[in-house]
């Protein structure tokens, strides 16, 4: 089991640290114990949220109702649950998820 997300009967969690209002939206590496993320919505009302579950979604193949903030709804620290991922994106500098 990594630190930075963890696998339990196909629900997968990630502890993530959030960059907002980036030129795009990208995996790029490890920031402390979490894997960090660039987005390019505003946190301003949420946006920044909503817009990570919608690409969290994509990124794993599944629909935004299997994407669940677990926490974190006000800070760059979030803990995102997904549920029964159909793929795992490809992620920066040799890091890569493990689901066995």
């Amino acid at each position: 089991m990594s630190w930075h997300y963890w696998d339990q009967e196909r629900r997968l969690y990630l502890n993530l640290h959030l960059q907002p209002n980036a030129s795009n939206n990208s995996w790029t590496g490890i920031h402390g114990d979490r894997l960090k993320l660039k987005i390019t919505a505003p946190p301003v009302n949420g946006k920044a949220n909503q817009h990570l579950i919608s690409w969290l979604a994509k990124e794993f193949g599944v629909s935004k109702t299997a994407c669940v903030l677990v926490s974190g709804e006000t800070g760059r620290q979030k803990k995102v649950l997904i549920s029964s991922p159909q793929r795992l994106p490809t992620l920066p500098d040799g890091l890569e998820f493990s689901t066995e």
